[in-house]
C-alpha cells in the first residue's frame, strides 16, 4: 500500500480542500522554506478562496501571500511570528480581519484543545517514506527538528507530507508517523536549508552587545540557579547567544554539568553538549546547520514536539523546568512588559515564538537589550504591544547595568552583592534619555490589524495599523 499522490494539485483536491477551510504549515525551514507558497500558488489555481492561513511562522520568503489575501484566496492569518515583506502590508492595513498572534506554547494548546481545527495540515518533510512516516534529518532539505509540525500532523482532519526525498518503508525515525498522515506528495524541492540561518541567529561581534552577553552570564552566575544540574535556554538574538561565550568559563571554573539546553537550538548549544557543558539537548526547532547536523547524529540531542516544548495545557512542558532564559526585546517598559511584536514605530516585525512561553516557565527570566537603538530608548514608559506580560520577567540587562524587577527584591540583593552594577529600571531609561532625548508618546491609534493572544488564551494587546 502507498499513500503517494502524483501531483500536489491531485493531493488537494484528495483532501478535500474547499472555500472557507483552514491550512496549516510549519516553518523549519524558515526563509528557505518553498512549500508554504508552492501550496498557496495551487489552491489559487484551483480557485479556492477565503482560507485561514495556520502557520507556525511566516518569513520574508512567503511575500506571495500579499496577493492570495488581495484576492481573497486568504482571509485569515494565525501565527506565531511574522517578519519581512507580509508582516509590513499587515501593519499598514492590508487585512480586513486582524492576524491573531500565539505563541509558540499557546499554538499546539489551542490545536490540542480543539479551539484550533485545521482542515487540511501540509507538511513539509526532507524525509518520508510512501507511508508518511517522516523526519527532518535526512536529505537535501534537511533541517533537523519537526517539533512544530507534530501537533499539526496529530490533530488535522487531513495531513499531507510533501517531500523530495522519497525513501524505502520503513522510515526511521519517524518524527511525523504514518498513523497520523493521509498523503504524501514527491516534489522537487521543499527548500533552502541554508534559509534557516539569519542574520539573528548569528553570534555577535558588536562590543555593546558583547558587554551586554558578558553582563548576563555574571547575572547567572549570581542567581543562586547556576549549580549542578543547571538548565538554560536562550534566544536567538546575537547577545542572546553571546551569553553561552562568557557562560562556559564560568561553568568551567565552578565544575558545574548542566542537565540540558532547550528550545531552538543552535550551534553554540551544540557545542556545550559535546564540551560537556550539558547531558542533553531538547529541541523544537534547529536555527542552524551545525545544530541540524547535531540532532542526526547524537542520541543526547533530542527532538522534541512544540506540545512538550511549551503548552500551557500540557500535563507537563519543558520550560517549566527551565532554570535560566535569555531573550531579546525590540522595548521593554518600567512595568518589565517586553515587546518583541514591533518596532518603536508600531510596524510588526516578529512575534512572541517561545518569548512568554519560557519567561512563565523559567525561574529566572531575563531579557538582554542595549540602552537605545537607532537613537530610540529601549525603556519606555508604556511599550507600543504587550508581548511578554511584566509579572513574568525577572531582570533587564543593558550595557550600563542591570534592573531587577521589584518583585524579586532578594535577587536584587544577591547581584548587588555579586558586585554587579544594579539599577533601578526608571534609572536606565533615564540614562537612555540622556543620550537620545525623551521620545514622543507614539501607539498607533488606527483599526486593530492584529490581535495577541497570550498562552491563557486571552487577548493580552492589539496592534494598531500604522500610516504610510
Amino acid at each position: 500500500m502507498s499513500k503517494v499522490i502524483a501531483t500536489l494539485s491531485d493531493a488537494i483536491r484528495e483532501a478535500g480542500l474547499k472555500d472557507g477551510m483552514t491550512v496549516s504549515f510549519h516553518h523549519h525551514l524558515r526563509n528557505g522554506d518553498f512549500v508554504l507558497n508552492m501550496v498557496m500558488e495551487e489552491i489559487a489555481r484551483q480557485g479556492i478562496k477565503g482560507l485561514t492561513v495556520q502557520a507556525s511562522s511566516l518569513f520574508d520568503c512567503h511575500y506571495p501571500l500579499i496577493e492570495h489575501i488581495r484576492n481573497g484566496v486568504v482571509c485569515r492569518i494565525e501565527t506565531d511570528y511574522m517578519n519581512g515583506q507580509i508582516a509590513k502590508a499587515i501593519s499598514e492595513g492590508l487585512m480586513e480581519r486582524p492576524v491573531l498572534f500565539r505563541s509558540h506554547g499557546g499554538r499546539p494548546a489551542a490545536i490540542d484543545s480543539g479551539r484550533v481545527t485545521i482542515d487540511v495540515a501540509f507538511i513539509a518533510a526532507p524525509a518520508s517514506d510512501p507511508m508518511g512516516n517522516a523526519n527532518g534529518i535526512s536529505g537535501p532539505s534537511a533541517c533537523g527538528s519537526l517539533g512544530y509540525a507534530i501537533p499539526d500532523s496529530r490533530r488535522a482532519k487531513k495531513a499531507v507530507i510533501i517531500t523530495d526525498n522519497l525513501l524505502p518503508y520503513p522510515l526511521s525515525p519517524a518524527s511525523i508517523e504514518e498513523t497520523d498522515v493521509d498523503l504524501v506528495v514527491k516534489v522537487d524541492s521543499i527548500g533552502d536549508p541554508k534559509g534557516i540561518v539569519s542574520g539573528t541567529t548569528r553570534m555577535t561581534r558588536d562590543p555593546v552587545a558583547l558587554t551586554i552577553a558578558r553582563y548576563a552570564a555574571q547575572v547567572i552566575e549570581h542567581s543562586g540557579l547556576l549549580k549542578e544540574g543547571f538548565s538554560f535556554q536562550t534566544g536567538a538574538g546575537g547577545a542572546s547567544l553571546a551569553v553561552t561565550q562568557y557562560l562556559k568559563p564560568i561553568m568551567k571554573r565552578l565544575g558545574i554539568t548542566g542537565s540540558f539546553g532547550l528550545g531552538g537550538i543552535t550551534g553554540y548549544l551544540v557545542d556545550m553538549l559535546e564540551e560537556g557543558y550539558f547531558t542533553s539537548l531538547m529541541d523544537v526547532q534547529c536555527f542552524d546547520l551545525k545544530a541540524v547536523e547535531s540532532i542526526s547524529k547524537n542520541p543526547l540531542h533530542k527532538e522534541i514536539s512544540a506540545s512538550r516544548y511549551a503548552s500551557p495545557l500540557a500535563k507537563s512542558a519543558a520550560v517549566n523546568a527551565l532554570d535560566v532564559v535569555v531573550l531579546g526585546a525590540t522595548q521593554i517598559d518600567t512595568g518589565f512588559n517586553v515587546n518583541v511584536h514591533t518596532d518603536s514605530n508600531g510596524y510588526i516585525t516578529g512575534g512572541s515564538g517561545g518569548h512568554s512561553d519560557t519567561a512563565a516557565g523559567a525561574k529566572l527570566a531575563m531579557i538582554v537589550a542595549p540602552l537605545f537603538r537607532a537613537r530610540l530608548p529601549i525603556v519606555v514608559d508604556k511599550v507600543l504591544c504587550t508581548s511578554t506580560p511584566g509579572s513574568t520577567v525577572d531582570v533587564l540587562v543593558t550595557q550600563r547595568g542591570v534592573a531587577v524587577n521589584p518583585q524579586r527584591k532578594e535577587l536584587k540583593d544577591m547581584l548587588k552583592a555579586g558586585g554587579l552594577p544594579v539599577y533601578e529600571i526608571e534609572e536606565l531609561k533615564q540614562l537612555a534619555e540622556n543620550y537620545t532625548g525623551a521620545p514622543k508618546p507614539s501607539r498607533p491609534f488606527g483599526r486593530t490589524v492584529a490581535e495577541v493572544e497570550y498562552r491563557d488564551f486571552s487577548i493580552i494587546d492589539r496592534i494598531g495599523c500604522v500610516e504610510r
